[in-house]
């Protein structure tokens, strides 16, 4: 048996700061993961992060490149650079988005609504793109069970939620949400035979900075907090846990999934 489940080569988007992506890429360093690389557009707060890593995890390469994942000549450049520096890519979670606008479609611009949309599944889809282009260029790795299959390579995309059901004022963000799972499965289909591995992750409400830090946010959250069942935002560490188990062989015959995290709010 491996040493570990993440022998590979790893890569998060939108891995700045505290939210998602950072806690990810925490997870896939504490999982035993020793080469990772992480992405995102504000440079400033991902070299912190990159230096974070490197102290805490001193036998891991942690490699770090800012750029704007809705621009296609930057994501081919970060995978092209990624696999240059590690040799491969097996693992990739895309983590990269913002919120929504808060506006009804009649008072949503199409500005913001191409924002919303550029990010949340052009970004997405540009990152996955680009990363089943590598994938497809390498021999899979043998699985951590003899019993199973190898495996080529493991993309995780994070949906939302709001994927599956609406929220008032919200419609631009959860078409972006809904188009990254509609995303995920048509790719799951497409390269299952080349031993590639397309899921997503759909959280509820985290606490993460950007459903906590702007004014007036955390009470809009309300609402969808006291819906779930269990009554609390989720923490990032809780959709980071499931995020790399989807990335791993242990989730060896998860394909085209979309892996609810949200404390029961859809079922309720």
């Amino acid at each position: 048996m491996a040493e570990t489940l993440y022998p590979g080569v790893a890569l998060v988007t939108g891995a700045a700061g505290t939210g998602i992506g950072s806690g990810v890429a925490l997870a896939f360093a504490e999982a035993g993961c020793r080469s990772i690389a992480i992405t995102d557009r504000n440079e400033e707060l991902l070299m912190k992060n990159q230096e974070a890593l490197t102290e805490q995890f001193p036998n891991a390469k942690i490699f770090a490149l800012a750029g704007d994942i809705t621009q296609e000549k930057f994501v081919d450049e970060l995978i092209a650079t990624v696999v240059q520096t590690f040799g491969r890519l097996d693992y990739c979670v895309n983590c990269a988005g913002i919120m929504g606008n808060n506006q009804i479609s009649t008072e949503t611009s199409l500005e913001m609504f191409d924002k919303i949309n550029d990010v949340n599944y052009r970004g997405c889809w540009l990152s996955s793109r680009a990363e089943i282009k590598a994938m497809l260029n390498q021999e899979p790795l043998p699985s951590h069970d003899p019993r199973r299959p190898p495996q080529r390579g493991s993309i995780v995309n994070i949906a939302s939620q709001l994927g599956f059901v609406g929220r008032p004022a919200a419609t631009a963000y959860c078409a972006s949400k809904a188009a990254v799972m509609a995303m995920t499965r048509g790719d799951a289909i497409d390269y299952a035979h080349k031993d590639i591995r397309v899921n997503c992750v759909c959280p509820g409400v985290i606490e993460t900075p950007m459903t906590t830090s702007q004014p007036g946010r955390r009470e809009l959250m309300a609402p969808a907090i006291l819906i779930a069942p269990m009554k609390r935002m989720g923490q990032v560490a809780e959709i980071a846990d499931c995020a790399i188990f989807l990335c791993s062989t242990k989730a060896s015959f998860c394909q085209g999934s979309a892996m609810v995290v949200d404390g029961g709010y859809i079922i309720n």
